[in-house]
């Protein structure tokens, strides 16, 4: 009797084991077909992402939007590497910190470096972030970009003397009371260095911490507006309540422009610390999370959005518009009308690119903002 219970026993965990590897394997099979991106807002949209689902009946698609780079990274730092599958931020992140760090994979770089043959001449060889350190590895796909440095109204101040003054327009006594901040923090932080002519992505000297300190001082103290509202204060600009806004760009201004208001135009200084350039372009890198149990349509996405006019699609998402890298293909040119080409400043691009810097990392960001925050307390 003991011996035929001894045998039902093993018969039930020979089953139960069986049916938790069955279960397991239904799991990860449903899990293959999910896809979870940490992302930029466009990406998040339903005209990006619809499609896709559509073409991929009953898989899992989604997509969060971040508030900043080192926030979304801090996600998968804190483990949630089996979460996602994709994740988007601007370019020194992948190359410098999470592909180091493991966070991320490289790509199959036969199936996607051809891609960068069709971007703009600036992103083809392929583009530089978009690589490890090595030049070895491609890590991750590149889109949209853009300036970013200041707006202004150019019936009050014209495009050649905010170009000419860079960030200098805002230390001018003159116009005190004249402009608004748009409190991106990240982004004050590296735009108050370099008005205080202090490279940002490098390690500073306390003389220098001590020309950013003055400058935020200033500039928090002399402006009109401050708001974090990409809304509100482009209303302010366009109602005449402000003449400029500190920190902004073709990413702020599109919208306006694209509603009829063709005055306000994005600036990137002719000239500042970096090398001696005074304007600053972010770039989306969108890599492959280094999940332990990977999507079979990570990859696909990413060739997805590769399509003209998913392309467009991504340019002219909801709530943003910019520029993307495959505008040099004409088959994704031809989908955008001289309108939206007005909006994202096609007709200065190439320019404006030629006097901009990679955003970076500033290796005393910490520091920075303790004093930006302090300052603004201040204000």
């Amino acid at each position: 009797m003991a011996t035929i219970i001894r045998r039902d026993m093993l018969k039930l965990t020979s089953a139960a084991a069986a049916f938790a590897t069955f279960g397991g394997r239904i799991a990860s099979a449903a899990r293959s077909a999910s896809l979870h991106i940490l992302c930029w807002e466009g990406y998040n949209t339903d005209g990006v992402l619809d499609p896709f689902r559509g073409a991929h009946p009953g898989a899992e698609v989604s997509a969060e939007t971040g508030t900043s780079d080192p926030d979304m990274i801090g996600k998968l730092r804190a483990g949630e590497v089996d979460v996602w599958d994709l994740i988007n931020v601007n370019q020194p992140w992948a190359r410098e910190q999470m592909y180091p760090e493991g966070l991320i994979k490289p790509l199959n770089r036969a199936r996607f470096e051809p891609y960068f043959d069709h971007m703009i001449q600036e992103f083809q060889g392929p583009y530089g972030f978009a690589l490890d350190k090595s030049g070895e590895e491609l890590i991750g796909m590149v889109q949209r970009f853009g300036p970013f440095n200041f707006v202004v109204n150019t019936n009050r101040i014209s495009r050649a003397s905010a170009e000419d003054q860079g960030f200098n327009l805002f230390l001018d006594p003159a116009m005190r009371g004249r402009y608004g901040v748009l409190t991106y923090d990240n982004w004050n932080v590296t735009h108050m260095c370099v008005a205080a002519n202090v490279d940002p992505f490098k390690s500073h000297s306390e003389a220098e911490f001590a020309a950013y300190e003055k400058v935020a001082r200033q500039i928090f103290r002399g402006a009109k507006v401050l708001t974090d509202d990409m809304v509100d204060i482009n209303t302010a600009l366009v109602n005449g309540d402000i003449d400029a806004y500190f920190t902004g760009g073709t990413f702020t201004a599109s919208l306006v422009r694209f509603g009829g208001a063709p005055q306000i135009r994005a600036i990137t200084p002719r000239s500042g610390p970096m090398n001696g350039k005074g304007g600053i372009v972010w770039v989306e890198v969108t890599s492959l999370v280094n999940n332990p149990d990977p999507s079979s349509l990570a990859e696909d996405f990413l060739e997805y959005v590769q399509r003209p006019e998913f392309c467009k699609k991504v340019a002219f998402a909801e709530g943003t518009f910019n520029p993307v890298s495959q505008m040099a293909n004409p088959a994704v040119f031809k989908l955008f009308n001289a309108q939206e080409l007005d909006a994202i400043q096609w007709d200065s691009l190439p320019e404006e690119l030629s006097r901009s810097a990679d955003y970076g990392i500033n290796p005393d960001h910490d520091k920075m903002v303790e004093i930006y925050r302090s300052v603004k307390r201040e204000a």
